[in-house]
């Protein structure tokens, strides 16, 4: 469960690290975002661990990623869109 705990944190924090990278200005600061897809994923590692069980070390990581990548997705703000104005006939 140690190793399992531990590689979940390391796959949240390289997506949230990916998604502040990508999506820094639909997003708050990248301490926030680091922080909730590290809980996130130790969360979701946690959640699918107690449904499946020992034994599922790779299902419980990809659990994990959903999980973390739903977190983040809550953080999401919606995109600033440049009003046009209609073209003069």
């Amino acid at each position: 469960m140690f190793w399992e705990a531990l590689g979940s944190v390391v796959l949240g924090l390289a997506l949230s690290w990916a998604a502040a990278h990508r999506l820094a200005d639909r997003l708050p600061s990248r301490r926030v975002v680091l922080a909730a897809g590290a809980l996130g994923a130790l969360f979701g590692a946690l959640l699918t661990h107690a449904a499946l069980g020992p034994g599922y070390g790779a299902a419980t990581l990809i659990g994990a990623v959903a999980v973390a990548a739903v977190v983040l997705s809550l953080l999401l703000r919606p995109a600033r869109r440049r009003l046009r104005r209609p073209a003069a006939t």
